[in-house]
């Protein structure tokens, strides 16, 4: 069950708060669950990680993004609709992990094909909660799509 277990899930962390980016990495090194992490800070970067292009040639494919929505240069709406109209890219699943809660950004994230949405909480132990369970659920429930 779950992804090959001999190799580590690749996650790429896209959020431009570097205290969320710290909360996330520390919520996933805290898991037992063998993953490898990347960081952007904002769309744009985003999208030159998942296309190996600028400082990112030769980047490894993400098995998984967690997608923050607010972001400058380009936010999360549009990575969501540009990986998920690229035919290389649409397959990775998406899970936006943000602060809002609005009904319309719940709605437009699964509009444009988002695989899950989760609001981040507020409260340390329960970051921490959320974001083992997406690491988990991800690292050994889910099976993901082989990397090419």
């Amino acid at each position: 069950m779950g992804t090959d277990p001999s190799s580590p899930v690749r996650i790429l962390v896209v959020d431009d708060d570097p205290g969320d980016v710290l909360m996330i990495e520390e919520a996933l090194e805290g898991s037992d669950v063998d993953k490898a992490i990347d960081v952007v800070g904002d769309g744009q970067e985003a999208m030159e990680f998942l296309r190996g292009e600028g400082r990112h040639v030769g980047a490894a494919r993400p098995d998984v993004i967690l997608l923050d929505l607010n972001m400058p240069r380009m936010d999360g709406r549009q990575v969501l609709s540009e990986v998920k109209s690229d035919e290389d890219l649409r397959t990775i699943p998406i899970v936006v992990l943000t602060t809002s809660n609005a009904d319309t950004d719940i709605i437009s994230s699964y509009t444009l094909q988002a695989n899950a949405y989760v609001t981040k909480p507020i409260g340390l132990d329960e970051f921490n909660d959320v974001v083992r369970r997406i690491d988990e659920f991800f690292g050994r429930i889910v099976v993901l799509p082989k990397r090419r």
